[in-house]
């Protein structure tokens, strides 16, 4: 299923970096989530996200959310977007987020990061800066 090169290149991942509060006072990389109705809204929001350098990752999941709005009992099967992004990004990420979000109320999460696999931090870093033009 998974190729030998990935096997290879996941147990060379697999060093830690210390936590973040050992190094500097600001996590190297943060989660954010939020989600949205259709397939549609979750690609093109993930997509310009990673485009425009926002975050080094997306992932797309689907879910079935329980809340109440507006004193009523709500269920919906969404689509959860987890944004990978460095520090430096997130205003810029939630500005993004909330300017092109289709709720009214959008959910959004940020989580700090206690440990990052040192490869993964790299790819990350060198893939969340926009090309020289």
């Amino acid at each position: 299923m998974f190729s030998n090169r990935r096997l290879r290149v996941k147990a060379e991942s697999t060093r830690l970096l210390p936590p973040a509060g050992n190094r500097h006072s600001l996590p190297d990389m943060l989660i954010a989530w939020t989600t949205v109705a259709t397939p549609d809204e979750a690609e093109n929001m993930a997509a310009e996200a990673v485009a425009r350098s926002l975050a080094a990752c997306v992932e797309i999941t689907g879910v079935v959310t329980h809340y109440r709005w507006q004193d009523k009992l709500e269920r919906a099967e969404e689509l959860r977007l987890t944004f990978k992004c460095l520090a430096e990004q997130i205003d810029a990420l939630q500005a993004f987020v909330f300017e092109n979000h289709p709720y009214e109320t959008p959910e959004w999460i940020v989580l700090e990061t206690e440990r990052v696999a040192e490869k993964y931090l790299s790819w990350a870093e060198a893939n969340s800066k926009l090309p020289p033009l």
